[in-house]
């Protein structure tokens, strides 16, 4: 089966510093892979890159056998890959149900509107029009991942779901990711919760500095040898 997204040697800079040094991963069509690795280790940017939100050459980034990279993140919307970014980001003068609508700009087709995103997150449909921002932290994460599936997209990529979230929270959003994803929809899942990661994903990557330090089957690799990879110190 050919691979719905490939990375070739992906860099990545922010000025003169470089985040990403030479990152090779692929993803299958409906598959969930994770990201794990400490903080700065280059996940965030890596998911940026994907979006068009940080600079890249063309023929680092492959999808669906189209070269990508560097290409307006809006146009990168438009041909199936959303982002649900770290701290949500939603637009605070707007309701729960304006900032959903956003997410469907691109007019691609599929099974997501605004039914099916309530029907996902009954809690939003009972808050359709309150602003977005004055909704608890799960409400607003929840929100975030309507508005990026509200585009119909075959990649979705979930950055840092969990960040300052109470664990009956966490559970309840990843437990809507077997639904989401059942269509075949395939996902990239940034998840610093290691045993999360490896919980909701088939194959796993984990950064270190930048670069790939293990990859593998999230069920199989050992807890000793992700520790090591994850620290970069024997375990």
């Amino acid at each position: 089966m050919a691979a719905l997204l490939q990375t070739h040697g992906l860099t990545a800079f922010y000025g003169d510093f470089q985040a990403l040094f030479g990152v090779d991963i692929d993803v299958q069509p409906g598959e969930v892979v994770a990201l794990i690795g400490s903080n700065g280790a280059g996940k965030s940017t890596f998911l940026k890159a994907l979006a068009g939100l940080t600079k890249a050459k063309r023929e680092q980034i492959v999808y669906r056998g189209e070269a990508i990279g560097g290409m307006p993140a809006a146009s990168i919307v438009g041909k199936g890959i959303a982002l649900v970014p770290e701290g949500r980001r939603l637009f605070a003068s707007l309701s729960v149900e304006e900032n959903l609508l956003l997410g469907a700009y691109s007019g691609r087709p599929g099974r997501w509107n605004l039914e099916a995103v309530y029907t996902l997150f009954p809690a939003l449909r009972e808050r359709r029009h309150h602003a977005a921002t004055a909704l608890s932290g799960g409400q607003q994460q929840m929100v975030a991942i309507g508005r990026a599936l509200m585009s119909n997209p075959d990649l979705l990529m979930c950055d840092e779901l969990s960040l300052g979230l109470a664990p009956v929270i966490v559970r309840e959003i990843y437990a809507a990711l077997p639904d989401i994803v059942s269509d075949g929809m395939s996902a990239i899942v940034v998840e610093q919760d290691v045993q999360l990661a490896r919980r909701v994903s088939s194959r796993f990557y984990c950064f270190q500095e930048g670069r790939i330090s293990l990859s593998g089957v999230s069920a199989d690799v050992s807890d000793e040898a992700i520790t090591q990879a994850y620290f970069g110190v024997a375990a």
